[in-house]
């Protein structure tokens, strides 16, 4: 199906076309955003709200200091391990603006996965946070990294109150096990070194790689997609074509330097770099960085002090935040976009929230490897729940059968993607390349789906998550929907196991709420609601699921313990 199949089902306000040479890379972007926004609010987090001068000001004085105090050269790999912190975006966009490849790594990174990304990637310099100092000790001499710097979390707030929040962290709290890295630079001292000297701009192209991001690595080891200045760009430019819808009073619904957006999914999160780093960037917007969002009540207390007009999440926050007894007082006045993404949306999870904020949740679709949104809902009343929408400007979706033939509207088959933010490749693996990307551009995204007559594309699951049941397909998705619009289920998972009269059977994990739930009645909730094959042949209670640290439930590791 071509791009432009999808352009009259647009919403009034987005355009059918894209301007791919309106930023000459993501450094351009950023630059521009910097002195069209100086004054505004570009940051906030821990009380301290960095304005988009600050933020140009900080980072050139990072970048600066990574020319004149390493050797590292454009093209060099830079990792940078923090969570939802202001050091963050300062490091980022000061690493880019020396030209250099940002490696997001995942702060919660076991010692193996550490030592298979920092070795793949080949990073020559690391920012990390010094709660993660004895994970790097440990692993260090096993990877090519040169270069250490180190950040504390009271790095950028006052000299007292950052004093304070370093001691809470490590001596109070005891956060910070024990290291020794004498070598390691703080980061505060990059920052004041770098001030006094001069950042020398970097010529870059959109063909060049911008980030290195690992793929989550739920299957095998994570392998890094070549996102590519254009990539982050394109994909960049593409959803706010989508924030560019009329809202009920005829104006775009994200404008210029207006907006709140709260910001709980981590940063080194390709959805999260997307939305944050770039959109709201872009368009000189504000955003509230949410360093722990597993710490609901903390969470709760903090959207009580904005007026916010946007959330990303997904559903297991989503939950969560409804869950807790102060969420619904909150003032939802402003609150006109929450995007969904990362993991399908429960409908129940959708209906609750609509009911609680006044706003639909709008849930969209990506992957790492296409920088990441590949397709969204439009907002409001537009929406359609159960599906991931259409495909934003300049992509074009495609289903595939077992042999590599396209199929027809209404087919069930294997989802392709082709556009501008589809990754340039994997990093130093040719062969993944190949198996993943066609000649003609199109990425195999190992995702059954439905494009349905009217465009909307339904997501029925991943490939190899697939049961057969008797010679049926079961999807477990569509059994976990079902299961958690029941009042008692908190959270649930289904995989395949082996049976040796109908080759697999479903099996049901679920995590009760309070109050708890019984098997019987579990078992009876889903003969109600499926047919006989689809029924879960065994149900096991559970305290808590396995979950990657942005919510995604691990299937695999279900898989392995079962």
């Amino acid at each position: 199906m071509r791009a432009d199949f999808w352009n009259d089902k647009r919403p009034p306000g987005v355009p059918s076309t894209l301007d791919l040479s309106a930023y000459a890379s993501v450094v351009d972007v950023f630059e521009r955003a910097c002195s069209r926004f100086a004054d505004r609010p570009a940051f906030s987090n821990l009380g301290v709200t960095l304005t988009y001068a600050d933020l140009d000001r900080e980072s050139a004085a990072f970048a600066a200091w990574l020319q004149r105090h390493t050797s590292l050269q454009p093209g060099d790999r830079i990792a940078v391990q923090m969570p939802n912190v202001l050091q963050y975006p300062i490091a980022v966009f000061g690493a880019l603006r020396a030209g250099l490849v940002v490696v997001n790594t995942n702060p919660l990174y076991t010692e193996r996965e550490m030592r298979h990304q920092f070795r793949d990637s080949g990073a020559r310099a690391l920012v990390y946070m010094n709660l993660f100092g004895q994970r790097v000790q440990k692993v260090l001499a096993d990877t090519g990294i040169e270069y250490l710097i180190e950040a504390r979390m009271g790095d950028l707030l006052p000299a007292l109150k950052g004093w304070l929040v370093n001691t809470v962290v490590d001596k109070l709290k005891k956060m910070v096990p024990a290291y020794r890295l004498p070598q390691a630079v703080p980061f505060r001292q990059a920052l004041r070194q770098g001030r006094e000297l001069h950042y020398s701009k970097v010529p870059c192209t959109l063909e060049e790689v911008a980030v290195l991001q690992y793929t989550g690595g739920t299957t095998g080891l994570a392998k890094g997609a070549m996102l590519t200045h254009r990539n982050l760009v394109a994909n960049m430019l593409q959803v706010l074509a989508c924030f560019a819808q009329q809202g009920p009073d005829g104006q775009p619904l994200i404008r210029e330097g207006q907006e709140v957006m709260i910001a709980p999914l981590p940063l080194y999160h390709i959805y999260a770099f997307t939305a944050n780093c770039m959109c709201m960037t872009a368009t000189g917007n504000h955003n509230v960085l949410i360093t722990n969002p597993r710490d609901i009540p903390a969470f709760v207390k903090e959207l009580g002090k904005w007026r916010f007009s946007a959330l990303l999440g997904l559903n297991t926050l989503f939950v969560a935040l409804m869950d807790h007894p102060d969420f619904k007082a909150l003032d939802f006045s402003a609150l006109k976009v929450t995007n969904s993404g990362g993991t399908a949306l429960v409908t129940a999870t959708a209906e609750r929230w609509e009911t609680l904020t006044g706003c639909r949740i709008v849930e969209g679709y990506g992957l790492t490897e296409t920088s990441p949104v590949a397709s969204t809902n439009p907002y409001g009343a537009l929406a359609r729940l159960g599906t991931v929408g259409i495909p934003v400007v300049g992509t074009a979706f495609k289903v595939i059968d077992e042999q590599g033939q396209a199929l027809p509207l209404g087919e069930r088959g294997e989802l392709c993607i082709q556009g501008p933010q589809v990754m340039k490749g994997y990093w130093q693996q040719p062969e993944a390349t190949a198996e993943a990307l066609d000649a003609d551009g199109w990425f195999k995204t190992g995702d059954i789906a439905v494009i349905d007559a009217d465009g909307y594309t339904r997501i029925v699951d991943r490939k190899k998550d697939m049961i057969i049941v008797s010679g049926f397909n079961v999807y477990p998705n569509e059994i976990e929907d079902v299961v958690m619009s029941h009042p008692q289920v908190a959270s649930c998972a289904v995989i395949g196991v082996p049976d040796e009269r109908s080759g697999e059977a479903v099996k049901l994990f679920v995590v009760p709420r309070a109050g708890g739930v019984s098997v019987e009645e579990l078992k009876a909730f889903c003969k109600a609601n499926f047919t006989g094959y689809k029924v879960p042949k065994q149900i096991v209670l559970r305290d808590s699921l396995p979950m990657t640290p942005v919510g995604k439930i691990l299937r695999r590791e279900l898989r392995d313990t079962a």
